[in-house]
């Protein structure tokens, strides 16, 4: 086997900020996102030089993305990330630029998402004295990120670098933080063009679940549990899509014909407009995907864990299922909140391919049309639906409408509220990365700066941010990052004024007493601010009549766009199933139907009402 060829720059002196730099374009990243400051600046004045000598030689550059904000910056990379599929880059100095990243970093952990922060810190003699701006990275970061390297030798910078590389991006995928000295950007090295730290215990893990193969006897027993199954169901999450598995999901699908419903992060693992999808699940989901889950017989679980937001009271979750099936690449979740009767722990597209490769080879057959011609009946009856003979402009309509233009084929990125839960059950996603959310840390501010990452992921793709009033107040500085960079962002702003999502809970549970979640915020001109922040065109909608042609207009402009709907204040998200309740307990509100459901004694009670 021949030698790997040397790098071209293998055996060269360079500073630290350089040799970071270099394996930040050995790596392929497209930009970085990060906000300057001084215990950064070498790394900062690397990546200008870099870039530099990229224009001269027509080289490939390396943007650097500058936000209102370090946390804004981190979203970005988030948004960059899972847009993409590819390790988002933040690059911020020490300090507080370090502590804004927190929620981020915790963000993407959460939603297993692959970024690396990298984090200027006061020189290697300085730690530990309470220096101008020093934070105790490594401490904070510790407890939220998938890993967190503090270099203290200029000689393992290289490495460390490309293996925060490695272990974010496999695996399960998640944040890994970088802390910087000063001293160590400064530091004069020899630049070896390769190697990677020593960390046998992750790779013999990630060996194992590489070599983790679905033998034979394996799939024999999943298609046992199939065979006697009437009413099966696959219940997808977002491992799918983190684990690049969402061709063979649709694929095992539609070869023996099982319906699927996913989670909040799941969405787009199945082409929402497909015969057998279900849409989402949960708290917030189609009230006939629920019915779906109270219904069938048999669920394979397929990079999900059984949330709260799923699985409520995981006791009443799926009551009728005999069997339940697990695949996941990570084994902590594996009978984590319900047992499985059959599991595999592995790469899922691996794992599916070899589920449908027995299937098809054994000449595994089953009749699930009746099953089938039952959810269809339920996705009629149970649709999703809203006040349209209202005055008042429903934010659904809303929806309806972007919907009709996108097709499905958009990036929609939001915040965190009612905007996002209406997102989630009305957009159309045709395939995995168009939709973006903060799902299990739920982050106000997640989808302005999201977007912006979003957009240099993909710069040919529309990228919308869906938010509300309240969560994208929480960075509206990236207002102005959207205009300085031209991007063809297209920002909506449903105007409920206050939290709507807070607000709808305190009607539901506290007596209507909305205990600061208006906080009178009816002051703000949005439409003003986005003018004042460079956007062209900016406009507020907020008669009914107005909205298809405003719509129109608004998508069809080439730059970036922002758009203001005064929305009904009153406009609730239903279905909704309260905190740590079954599906039996579902708020199917006034406009979609409810079913008939079995009470504790076999007696008949309405699920629509609370």
């Amino acid at each position: 086997m021949a030698r790997p060829a040397a790098h071209p720059l293998a055996g060269k002196a360079m500073s630290g900020a350089q040799v970071i730099v270099q394996v930040l374009a050995d790596e392929g990243v497209g930009a970085i996102f990060g906000y300057s400051g001084g215990a950064i600046l070498p790394t900062y004045d690397a990546v200008f030089t870099y870039n530099e000598e990229q224009k001269r030689d027509a080289g490939r550059q390396m943007p650097l993305i500058v936000p209102a904000n370090e946390q804004g910056a981190a979203f970005m990379a988030a948004g960059y990330a899972r847009a993409g599929g590819r390790v988002g880059v933040c690059l911020v100095t020490s300090g507080p630029g370090a502590t804004n990243t927190v929620t981020p970093v915790r963000d993407c952990m959460a939603d297993s998402v692959p970024i690396l922060v990298i984090c200027g810190q006061v020189a290697r003699a300085s730690i530990g004295t309470d220096a101008f701006q020093e934070a105790p990275v490594a401490a904070l970061m510790g407890s939220v990120a998938k890993h967190v390297f503090l270099v203290t030798d200029p000689a393992r910078l290289e490495a460390t670098v490309r293996t925060a590389f490695e272990i974010a991006r496999t695996g399960r995928p998640g944040p890994v933080v970088i802390d910087l000295p000063k001293d160590v950007q400064n530091a004069q090295v020899v630049f070896q063009g390769q190697g990677q730290l020593a960390i046998p215990g992750y790779r013999a893990r990630l060996a194992e679940l590489t070599a983790s193969a679905l033998t034979d006897s394996l799939a024999a027993g999943f298609f046992q549990l199939l065979a006697e199954a009437r009413r099966p169901l696959i219940y997808a999450g977002g491992g799918v899509i983190n684990g690049a598995a969402a061709d063979e999901l649709t694929e095992f699908a539609r070869t023996f014909g099982i319906p699927v419903v996913t989670t909040l992060m799941g969405i787009g693992a199945i082409d929402t407009t497909a015969a057998l999808s279900m849409r989402m699940l949960g708290m917030h989901g189609a009230a006939f995907a629920n019915y779906a889950v109270e219904d069938c017989d048999f669920i394979v679980a397929i990079g999900a864990r059984f949330d709260d937001r799923v699985a409520g009271d995981p006791r009443k979750f799926a009551r009728k299922a005999r069997r339940m099936a697990h695949l996941d690449i990570d084994p902590a979740e594996i009978n984590k909140v319900k047992s499985a009767h059959w599991s595999h722990v592995g790469l899922l597209p691996e794992a599916l391919r070899a589920l449908i490769a027995h299937g098809t080879r054994t000449g595994f057959s089953a009749d699930f049309s009746a099953w089938r011609a039952e959810l269809d009946q339920l996705r009629r009856r149970h649709a999703m639906n809203y006040d349209r003979d209202s005055e008042l402009v429903q934010p659904h309509y809303v929806i309806e409408e972007i919907n009709r233009h996108t097709r499905g084929e958009a990036i929609i990125s939001t915040g965190v509220g009612q905007h996002q839960m209406w997102a989630a059950q009305m957009f159309d996603f045709r395939m995995p990365r168009l939709w973006l959310t903060s799902g299990s840390m739920g982050t106000m501010g997640f989808g302005l700066p999201a977007a912006v990452g979003a957009q240099f992921a993909n710069p040919a793709r529309l990228v919308i941010d869906f938010d509300g009033d309240a969560s994208i107040r929480m960075n509206i500085g990236e207002l102005e990052t959207v205009t300085t960079y031209d991007l063809p962002i297209k920002v909506v702003v449903l105007n409920n004024f206050g939290d709507g999502m807070v607000k709808q809970w305190q009607k539901l549970f506290f007596k209507g007493r909305l205990s600061g979640s208006d906080k009178s915020l009816h002051k703000k001109d949005f439409v003003r601010a986005a003018t004042a922040d460079g956007f062209k065109w900016a406009r507020r909608l907020d008669r009914k009549r107005d909205v298809p042609a405003v719509i129109e207009e608004f998508l069809r402009f080439t730059g970036p766009a922002f758009l203001e709907v005064i929305i009904d204040p009153d406009a609730g998200v239903y279905p909704m199933v309260g905190p740590g309740l079954g599906y039996d307990a579902m708020i199917t509100g006034d406009f979609i139907p409810a079913r008939p459901q079995e009470g504790p004694a076999g007696e008949i009670e309405p699920s629509g009402m609370f």
